[in-house]
């Protein structure tokens, strides 16, 4: 990557407004972040590749600032992961970053926009939030702390989803994309198209659903909890009549 997106995004985030708790999720400056991994587990697999998109939300997609890192993880990417992303073991030895400095300038930018409260924003956030708090306590525990730490101001889009659209079946992010009539800017499972379709799902979500236009950065985080918590309990109820053992986990 070159140092220029990292000026860039510096100097973005330096300029970018800091935003009043009654700032609404339609007029909200946002921070795209996607992650490509090793495999699933935090903690013990490792970020392989990571974009983070600045978007002005009067200037939308043309005016993204973006940085992006492709990271030596010192760990064995699995086969399924590699199919996935496209990367190799021998790709990243030799093209990545070392871990400690890319994790902390990820973690660092996260915290800029946190301190403006400019939302991160993540298709299935809870993933990439793990995976990057997994990251931070492998190589820089003594110097980062980790995201869930703190009060964090995220946008999953997945969630908001599964809250307006009653629709059956998979909710990938090239399915929903599709489905609020997104087009990609490149191909999905490329960290950066996958940051930039997320982002861009949240332009129809709020001008198609009166609900998801009134939400506001106080209610955000709240909003999404309720909203988690409904779906999973309806989620649940499947799962029992199935005869298959319930989810336990929480949103963030």
């Amino acid at each position: 990557m070159e140092n220029t997106e990292y000026t860039s995004m510096e100097q973005a985030l330096a300029s970018a407004p800091h935003q009043e708790g009654s700032t609404r999720l339609g007029d909200s400056w946002l921070l795209g972040f996607d992650t490509e991994t090793t495999g699933t587990r935090p903690g013990k697999d490792g970020i392989v590749s990571a974009s983070l998109v600045l978007r002005d939300p009067t200037k939308g997609y043309a005016g993204d600032v973006v940085a992006t890192w492709i990271v030596n993880p010192h760990r064995h990417i699995s086969k399924g992961a590699s199919r996935v992303n496209g990367f190799t073991d021998e790709q990243l030895a030799t093209e990545g970053m070392e871990p400690e400095l890319a994790t902390e300038q990820m973690a660092g930018f996260i915290a800029r926009a946190q301190d403006k409260r400019i939302p991160l924003l993540a298709y299935n956030a809870p993933f990439d939030v793990q995976m990057l708090d997994g990251d931070i306590a492998h190589w820089c525990a003594e110097s980062v702390k980790p995201l869930s730490e703190g009060d964090l101001l995220v946008v999953d889009p997945l969630v908001l989803d599964r809250e307006i659209s009653h629709r059956s079946g998979r909710r990938t992010l090239g399915l929903t994309s599709e489905y609020y009539g997104v087009i990609p800017h490149g191909n999905f499972h490329n960290a950066t198209a996958d940051t930039v379709a997320a982002v861009d799902l949240i332009k129809p979500m709020t001008t198609l659903f009166p609900q998801v236009a009134r939400i506001t950065m106080d209610s955000l985080m709240d909003w999404q909890r309720q909203a988690q918590a409904k779906w999973r309990e309806q989620f649940n109820q499947h799962l029992i009549s199935q005869g298959r053992r319930p989810v336990t986990d929480s949103w963030l």
